[in-house]
């Protein structure tokens, strides 16, 4: 069994040359699990979470140096996960030129077909309704109702207003019910 640090003391051991390794590979196994499953519910397809967390811990071990605490360790870690999907996103509708409802229909059919995906008929009609929100409403969502982040703690990894989010959280909640009703 492993010891849990506090994200300071890893921070610290993190720092110091002779345990750097250790550290970063204790940060990893404390919110690898988190990120991807957040990272997933963007991107949907598991090889391209995988991908994307990749390129997530390799900036955090880039950045982790200059990481000046003013904010908490996981927002910070978020907001890395939250660029990177939002960039792959970006890059696959303009290397496909593809329309963004293009892509919510590629990420719905690949959510259908996927093996991984165990969830019963209603957890495949709310993640196809949740697929069909815009972006910025679909990442407020999935933040709130999945991850359980607090609007603050939102506010904090996307920069924007407490207020705007719950304007997009409710807009959101409306429009997966109107899917699933069928409204």
């Amino acid at each position: 069994m492993t010891e849990e640090f506090s994200d300071n003391e890893l921070l610290e051991k993190f720092r110091q040359e002779d345990t750097r390794h250790y550290a970063f590979n204790l940060l990893v196994r404390k919110y690898q699990q988190r990120l991807y499953w957040h990272v997933r519910r963007m991107v949907v397809d598991h090889d391209d979470a995988n991908d994307i967390m990749q390129n997530v811990f390799i900036k955090v071990w880039k950045a982790l140096d200059n990481f000046r605490s003013d904010s908490q360790l996981y927002t910070w870690l978020y907001r890395i996960a939250t660029n990177e999907s939002i960039t792959f996103l970006n890059s696959k509708k303009k290397r496909f030129t593809i329309s963004f409802d293009d892509v919510e229909n590629e990420l719905a059919d690949k959510l259908i077909t996927d093996p991984l995906f165990t969830g019963d008929k209603i957890q495949l009609k709310l993640q196809q309704a949740v697929l069909r929100l815009p972006p910025q409403q679909r990442l407020v969502f999935n933040m709130k109702y999945f991850d359980g982040l607090k609007y603050e703690e939102i506010s904090e990894i996307l920069n924007v207003s407490v207020g705007g989010l719950k304007a997009s959280y409710h807009h959101a909640v409306k429009k997966i019910e109107n899917f699933i009703t069928g409204n």
